[in-house]
């Protein structure tokens, strides 16, 4: 045990929210706690859905569909090992898609919509304009307690975002 309630080799994390809302730095940081792969989900987009977001048109059902599926093939293929995936995951339809057959445990960063807007700002070389938060925030269906979700405030500091996280992990194992 790592001392976190989850097995070393055994742990499958998803890191979802909106678009800046701090996945990628969260993920990674999980990741290297556990000693788990990481996988950025966003990299794991079709061509055409990345085209579609750069010219600020947001992704509908059918256009996230496949991704879904290939970020549900990464998980499946890290079940011995455990893996840390960031993923939207905006509805619990998507997060179905991601957990079938699969014991996940999806982290919830959740913040302001000010906060959000402010490091979309002042993110450089990315795919998604800021100007499709407001359709994320529509699309998005927070996590029900019935998804086996830890959500996490993801304003502050990496370190205080992360040690939210670790002391909610701890305290699951107690």
């Amino acid at each position: 045990m790592t001392g976190f309630g989850v097995k070393a080799g055994s742990g499958l994390f998803v890191v979802m929210g909106v678009s800046g809302c701090g996945k990628t730095t969260v993920a990674q940081g999980l990741a290297n706690h556990f000693g788990y792969p990481f996988q950025e989900g966003d990299d794991l987009h079709p061509a055409a859905n990345v085209a579609k977001m750069h010219s600020g048109i947001p992704l509908n059902d059918a256009d996230r569909a496949p991704w879904l599926q290939i970020c549900h093939e990464w998980l499946r293929m890290h079940v011995e090992t455990g893996g840390v995936l960031t993923c939207s995951a905006l509805k619990r339809k998507y997060r179905d898609t991601l957990r079938n057959g699969l014991d996940i445990t999806f982290v919830y960063l959740e913040t302001s919509e000010k906060t959000i807007a402010e490091r979309l700002k002042l993110r450089i070389g990315h795919f998604m304009p800021p100007s499709l938060l407001p359709s994320q925030l529509a699309t998005l269906e927070p996590p029900g307690k019935d998804e086996n979700v830890i959500t996490v405030d993801s304003a502050g500091t990496p370190d205080i975002v992360m040690a939210k996280l670790l002391a909610s992990l701890k305290s699951r194992a107690v």
